[in-house]
């Protein structure tokens, strides 16, 4: 008997389909392009077919198809599938649809009408902060960030904001290559009183720039978190000393930490422990 009339034998002609009820060719493109994306330097016919438990024949149309539709392509030196452009546009929606950028805007805006303050969104770049988004302050004088502007993750809340949940050898080594510059008198320019902020920064949920990164600036800041437990970005709130005294920190930092987790449950993440192993 064929592979063709095996393939058919108790099901009505045309059908196409399983008895689950799912397409036979469907299921099976899918198959081979989950195994195409999990080698990202491309997968033989040969290797597909024997992967997937197929003749090379129904492999190589069901290759053919994917690729008539854009989701994989053939290296034609090598012999080689990979997958294409479009599969990775259809996985990146995925990231998109938890753009924590576009996310916290909102939040963002929340905390400048609540505290009368800038609030920002930074990530880790190496050993620095990047910031991507703020919500101004309506304040005369308030605290402007350029968009794409750095600062050194020690010596900034969002930074060390970020830090306090970093893996212990990805922390070492940051210190190791990037050291403990100065930015001001009150930066924290050692591994000891770092280390020791970083650990209230874990048991309170927040941290706070105290004229660390510019003179007479404070900042509230606390940690998004993946799915996880892993530093995502950071959100902060900041503003002149003047309307941000030491003792407004605390309050600000627990409206911070607060708004921190909403935003890090709406991307699906999760806040850790703080006692939580870091590896």
């Amino acid at each position: 008997m064929s592979e063709g009339k095996r393939r058919t034998a108790g099901r009505p002609a045309g059908s196409g389909k399983s008895p689950g009820g799912h397409s036979q060719s469907l299921v099976r493109g899918l198959n081979l392009l989950e195994r195409l994306a999990a080698s990202p330097g491309g997968l033989a016919l040969s290797d597909i077919a024997e992967q997937s438990d197929l003749a090379p024949s129904t492999t190589h149309r069901l290759l053919q198809a994917l690729q008539s539709q854009g989701f994989i392509t053939q290296d034609s030196e090598l012999g080689v599938w990979k997958v294409d452009v479009k599969t990775f546009r259809i996985g990146n929606s995925f990231l998109e649809a938890r753009d924590f950028v576009a996310t916290s805007r909102p939040f963002l805006r929340r905390l400048t009408a609540l505290t009368g303050e800038s609030a920002n969104l930074g990530v880790r770049h190496g050993g620095s902060v990047v910031f991507l988004t703020q919500s101004e302050s309506p304040q005369m004088m308030r605290m402007i960030t350029r968009l794409g502007s750095r600062a050194p993750l020690h010596a900034s809340g969002v930074g060390k904001a970020l830090m306090a949940w970093l893996p212990d050898d990805i922390l070492a080594r940051i210190l190791d290559e990037c050291g403990l510059e100065s930015v001001t008198e009150n930066t924290l320019a050692t591994p000891e009183a770092l280390n020791e902020n970083l650990a209230e920064v874990r048991r309170q949920g927040f941290a706070c720039d105290r004229e660390e990164h510019a003179i007479g600036l404070h900042c509230a800041a606390a940690c998004l978190h993946d799915e996880q437990g892993n530093p995502l970005a950071a959100i902060s709130v900041s503003g002149p000393v003047a309307r941000i005294p030491e003792s407004r920190l605390p309050e600000l930092g627990e409206l911070v930490r607060d708004t921190a987790a909403e935003i890090t449950a709406r991307l699906g993440g999760r806040v850790p422990s703080a006692d939580a192993t870091r590896t």
